[in-house]
């Protein structure tokens, strides 16, 4: 077994140090979200049909993105989720398609970005979002051609 001498222990705890500080820090974790809460999140979202996409918009007079359009709506049903659809992503749990229901969250690829665009599922086929630039929050159908080709994950917190 090699030994290691003091200026390379120095260099490895240094380098592991620099690679911890660079790492995206975690999110904190999304408390279990009460029976009820994620139809009315659902609800919510419905509401904001209409108002213009924004990036990096979080409320009905700013506009939305989004994952700011899911944070808004959870948070008006009382519940505080993390603000980029990569921290919803990792901090809500995978659930299948045949048990889907109003308020979960919808993921998708899009232009080479894996799980790149969230929106909320409203039941009967049917999601909101925000789409892009330029667009408007809108409803969509989760079974159009578009949608379903670039759907690459349903969860829900």
């Amino acid at each position: 077994m090699m030994a290691l001498s003091l200026p390379r222990i120095g260099t490895l705890a240094f380098a592991l140090l620099l690679g911890a500080c660079a790492s995206t820090p975690a999110p904190d974790p999304v408390p279990a979200v009460r029976a009820g809460a994620a139809e009315v999140a659902a609800g919510h979202a419905h509401k904001m049909v209409g108002k213009p996409y924004r990036y990096g918009g979080t409320s009905p007079s700013a506009g939305f993105d989004c994952s700011g359009l899911v944070q808004f709506s959870y948070r008006q049903a009382g519940i505080r989720l993390p603000r980029s659809t990569e921290h919803q992503l990792v901090s809500s749990k995978p659930v299948s398609r045949s048990q889907m229901r109003r308020g979960d969250l919808l993921f998708f690829d899009q232009e080479g970005r894996k799980n790149s665009h969230v929106g909320i599922y409203l039941g009967g086929g049917r999601f909101v979002h925000a789409p892009s630039s330029g667009k408007r929050v809108r409803t969509d159908r989760l079974d159009s051609r578009y949608w379903a080709r670039h759907l690459s994950s349903i969860r829900r917190f």
